[in-house]
């Protein structure tokens, strides 16, 4: 269990660079700091050989005693240091980027898996199929944003503008044409993604739609195919996949249409330059180093803005992803700090505790009282707030209206740690892991009870009858959800589990569904027996037999506005 969270819904991106991902991962930040060193390196290297080509061309074209490689052994050796070092830098940046990638998508998404179980139950339900797609294909988008787009974009702010002012030193001609010509990149990436905007959202929406669709169709399949309706839901998936196909495809053809568009700018941006250095030339009204050396340095200026636009697409999907993922890590900002109060002996007491839904408030005006020895009985239509209520007597959820005491003092007020120590809790739908069953046993803390009371308890279930049937007895192995075991033998292995519990507290959801009448007898004769041994029992159910085995019994009610 986990304290509660409330979450906050996922603010907007920030401009190209999102600074929520630098707080958020401390391998990010590293990552940054390493791209902009290397872009800075790479710039130098840039600019050094086009001034090197520049002087070594000229000096062999205009100077007939220049022509011989030993004349300019200092000029080539510089050359091929520069683009040696271009070369290492470029490849160092592609390795590290990789490496930095892998650990940044490992720290957000242990992150976001750390912040989702820190919300509420109700706040985490309605986001539950969008986190997971985010922590399982979403976030990993983010590889193609950290390993293309951001050396991109770092080599935009560096390069182009470097590269430019030495334009401007060597021929101003050049720099105007620059001048006038670069915006025209920028303006078309920005119309274009005016027209892919949504794009990567809905391919998201799409794919999460999808995921659950497929995840809840697995899960009910053998349901499915009892009633002869396996076949049924294949439309609705069909539906969606061609959804997502035709998503993905409209955002490739805009990528490839954009690609061609910048190539197109940056090419003709170039020529015009070519061009005019050459009639200059021809005039002489240049000299041809400095020809040389603006039109070797005119395709680096545009370069890294091509990149810029063709790798924005490919990192959409990735960032979309991870803006979801801030806005579950933001809604942490706003959690319960650790710690608190020790856990008081006494009563565990909800006055007039209300909670807004949907529809209304569900609970409202609750008053419940559980005490040590006693048995009681929460009750009421579906939908009403019974689970609401255990789940702010867990501390799962804040009550909107009254308070959730125990022995006086407030539940928010305690360590969530060491009440729920105090807890044992058996919900609706019981938790059962890939494992064996003495693992599913153990999940919720190791079992130290004496063995002669074990099988008490397994007698008490009906689960001894399970581990007789099975081949292995506890180390039978069951998968996901207890898949092996029928609904009946997952629910007796779940109350065995909390029937051992050493908790003060005992709470029930449901705790005799799908069991028989000789079974629930034996189930309640064992609860009756753990309130008799000093716990507080609260048991939620609609059965008359449940009910009669309380002893208070208190209707939930829940108020829709007329």
């Amino acid at each position: 269990m986990v304290a509660e969270a409330p979450a906050a819904p996922a603010s907007r991106r920030r401009g190209p660079v999102d600074p929520r991902m630098w707080r958020y991962s401390r391998s990010a930040r590293g990552h940054l700091v390493l791209t902009v060193t290397l872009s800075l390196v790479v710039a130098a290297a840039v600019i050094v050989s086009a001034v090197m080509i520049g002087t070594v061309l000229a000096g062999v074209i205009t100077d007939p005693d220049a022509r011989s490689v030993a004349h300019w052994s200092g000029e080539l050796t510089v050359l091929a240091a520069a683009v040696a070092v271009r070369v290492t830098a470029t490849w160092l940046q592609s390795r590290f980027a990789h490496r930095s990638a892998s650990r940044v998508i490992g720290e957000l998404r242990a992150e976001v898996l750390a912040a989702a179980t820190d919300l509420a139950p109700r706040d985490l339900d309605p986001r539950r199929d969008e986190t997971a797609t985010v922590l399982t294909r979403g976030i990993e988008g983010l590889r193609a944003y950290l390993t293309g787009y951001l050396p991109a974009l770092l080599l935009a702010v560096t390069v182009t503008p470097l590269t430019l002012l030495v334009i401007m030193v060597t021929d101003l001609t050049s720099a105007v044409i620059v001048v006038i010509t670069l915006p025209l990149i920028p303006i078309f990436m920005i119309l274009i993604g005016l027209l892919t905007r949504g794009k990567a959202a809905a391919s998201l929406r799409t794919m999460t739609a999808l995921s659950a669709q497929l995840l809840d169709l697995l899960a009910g399949l053998p349901t499915l195919r009892a009633l002869g309706r396996e076949r049924g839901p294949q439309d609705r998936v069909r539906t969606l996949g061609d959804e997502h196909r035709r998503t993905t495809m409209s955002s490739l053809r805009i990528a490839f249409l954009s690609s061609m568009v910048l190539e197109l700018l940056a090419t003709l941006s170039v020529a015009l330059i070519a061009v005019s250095i050459g009639l200059r030339l021809v005039f002489g009204e240049m000299a041809l180093q400095a020809g040389v050396i603006a039109l070797v340095l005119a395709p680096e200026v545009y370069l890294p803005l091509r990149t810029v636009g063709a790798q924005f697409h490919a990192a959409e999907d990735g960032m979309a992803a991870a803006d979801k993922a801030f806005g579950v890590l933001d809604g942490r900002a706003d959690a319960r700090p650790p710690g608190g109060a020790p856990v008081p002996a006494g009563v565990v007491a909800l006055r007039r505790v209300g909670m807004r839904s949907r529809s209304g408030w569900a609970p409202r005006g609750l008053d419940l009282i559980l005490a040590p020895g006693k048995v009681t009985a929460l009750t009421g239509p579906n939908g009403a707030g019974k689970s609401s209520a255990v789940q702010v007597i867990l501390g799962l959820a804040e009550p909107d209206e009254g308070s959730a005491q125990v022995g006086g003092t407030d539940i928010r007020d305690l360590d969530p740690q060491l009440w729920w120590k105090s807890v044992a809790w058996l919900p609706q739908h019981p938790v059962l892991v890939p494992g064996t069953l003495r693992e599913n046993l153990e999940l919720t803390g190791p079992v130290d009870a004496d063995p002669r009371r074990v099988d008490s308890v397994c007698a008490a279930t009906g689960f001894d009858d399970v581990l007789r049937e099975s081949p292995n007895g506890w180390d039978t192995v069951v998968g996901a959800g207890g898949i092996g075991l029928s609904l009946g033998q997952r629910q007796r292995l779940a109350l065995t589990r909390t029937l051992l519990t050493e908790a003060s507290v005992v709470l029930l959801d449901e705790p005799t569904a799908h069991l028989d009448a000789e079974s629930e007898a034996r189930v309640l004769a064992a609860i009756r027996a753990l309130a008799e041994s000093g716990a507080a029992v609260l048991l939620v159910g609609h059965r008359a037999s449940v009910l009669a085995a309380a002893d208070s019994v208190v209707t939930v009610a829940a108020e829709v506005p007329a």
